[in-house]
């Protein structure tokens, strides 16, 4: 299969990025998980988020979901806050490990219709909206074929896909991928990296976590390097820069270094 090389362009400037985030602070008692960070990023982007473990990524997420409380900061979606956009579904997220029993008989399509929950009543009774919504999100991803499958059944490239899927059906503006290349083979690799670029063609705002340097450059429009705040922003070949990437990767570099941004 042919690798998907991403159009290299500027981080987006423009005025009215899907996703704003400004001096954003958060902790867990006295760890303090992210220092000031700010980031912007505009429609049709694939943004990959790097840093070592401990360094926020996960709490990023939580904080774009409005899954934990913010000590100071706004975090705007759409011009919306966390809560408000993830109840209208305009927040999308595919887990690395979905906490999905793979013995319980769940097909590939019971877990895409998921996706369409929050628009339904209390007994989660499909409509023709929704049924449509699953079916479209299904040939996106190459996965009609399989939507009887159980879940359970899927190779792990497979698994991703369908959790991508789950994420169209709600019809999400903003996609947060936790290392979507973990535990896959090249070619599943390949596939998902040309899914991800065609969302970003329809308009999507993808960010990306991965430890995988190496693969950046073939997906990413931009990449923000993360250590509790920004530390480097730019194209891959310019963020990654050694430079840029010691103070991703040396412990508390965050908390003691001015945020550099890349252009």
């Amino acid at each position: 299969m042919t690798s998907v090389t991403p159009a290299q362009k500027s981080p987006d400037t423009s005025k009215d990025p899907t996703l704003v985030v400004k001096d954003l602070w958060v902790s867990y008692g006295k760890v303090q998980a992210l220092t000031g960070l700010s980031l912007e990023v505009g429609s049709s982007t694939i943004c990959a988020i790097v840093g070592m473990n401990g360094s926020g990524k996960s709490t990023f997420f939580k904080s774009i979901m409005g899954m934990v409380p913010l000590q100071s900061g706004t975090i705007s979606v759409r011009g919306q806050g966390s809560l408000s956009a993830r109840k209208q579904g305009l927040v999308g997220y595919v887990p690395q490990n979905e906490d999905i029993d793979h013995h319980f008989p769940l097909s590939v399509y019971d877990v895409v219709m998921m996706g369409r929950y929050s628009f339904m009543g209390p007994l989660r009774r499909s409509r023709a909206v929704d049924r449509e919504a699953v079916e479209n999100a299904l040939e996106v991803v190459g996965l009609t074929k399989l939507r009887n499958r159980p879940i359970g059944a899927l190779s792990g490239g497979q698994r991703k896909r369908a959790f991508v899927a789950r994420a169209v059906a709600q019809g999400a503006e903003i996609m947060l991928l936790d290392e979507p290349f973990a535990g896959v083979d090249y070619t599943s690799e390949d596939v998902i990296i040309g899914l991800l670029r065609q969302l970003a063609d329809k308009g999507a705002t993808l960010l990306v976590s991965t430890h995988d340097l190496a693969s950046i450059p073939r997906f990413a429009d931009e990449v923000a390097l993360l250590n509790r705040r920004i530390v480097g922003r730019g194209q891959p070949e310019e963020a990654l820069r050694q430079e840029n990437l010691v103070q991703a990767f040396t412990e508390r570099g965050s908390a003691h270094d001015h945020a550099s941004t890349v252009h």
